[in-house]
């Protein structure tokens, strides 16, 4: 959801970004489930965009390699990355991090992430954003409204 938001608000808003998702655990291939469809929906700023051309991807060095930040949704994906790819620690963290600690622009994205110390921050629970998967739509449609915010609140800043 994040993934298509931060696409989306990079459309609209004319900000250039180049957005790739991928995932610490994925069946690769895989469209976007009919709760996640429902849940966008539900976001009444993006109830009409086409969520249709989205796959399910495996996290994979070569994505991290093209990457400036990597954004993720709970401090586990933040500790994976760590784990398996080393080399984009320092450029990884939540997105409610981001949305606390990046400087917002005009310098450098890269300067200004570096500046966070990424790599080596302490980790917390509530970084995360909760997964819905499994759950109802309510709790699918609550996710898609806090990520809507956080998404909004990162695009501000880069």
């Amino acid at each position: 959801m994040a993934g298509f938001m931060l696409e989306y608000l990079s459309e609209t808003e004319g900000l250039g970004l180049r957005i790739a998702t991928a995932g610490t655990h994925t069946v690769d291939g895989q469209p976007v489930s009919m709760r996640t469809r429902a849940a966008l929906r539900s976001v009444a700023e993006v109830a009409d965009a086409p969520v249709g051309r989205h796959r399910s991807h495996q996290l994979a060095d070569a994505d991290l390699d093209r990457a400036d930040l990597v954004v993720a949704m709970e401090a586990d994906h933040v500790r994976y990355v760590r784990r398996r790819h080393p080399q984009a620690a320092g450029r990884t963290g939540t997105i409610r991090r981001l949305c606390r600690e990046l400087a917002p622009g005009p310098g450098p994205l890269g300067g200004r992430v570096a500046a966070l110390g990424l790599e080596s921050v302490e980790l917390h629970a509530d970084e995360d954003v909760a997964d819905p998967a499994g759950r109802d739509e309510e709790v699918y449609q609550a996710c898609a409204r806090e990520l809507w915010d956080l998404c909004r609140a990162l695009t501000a800043r880069l």
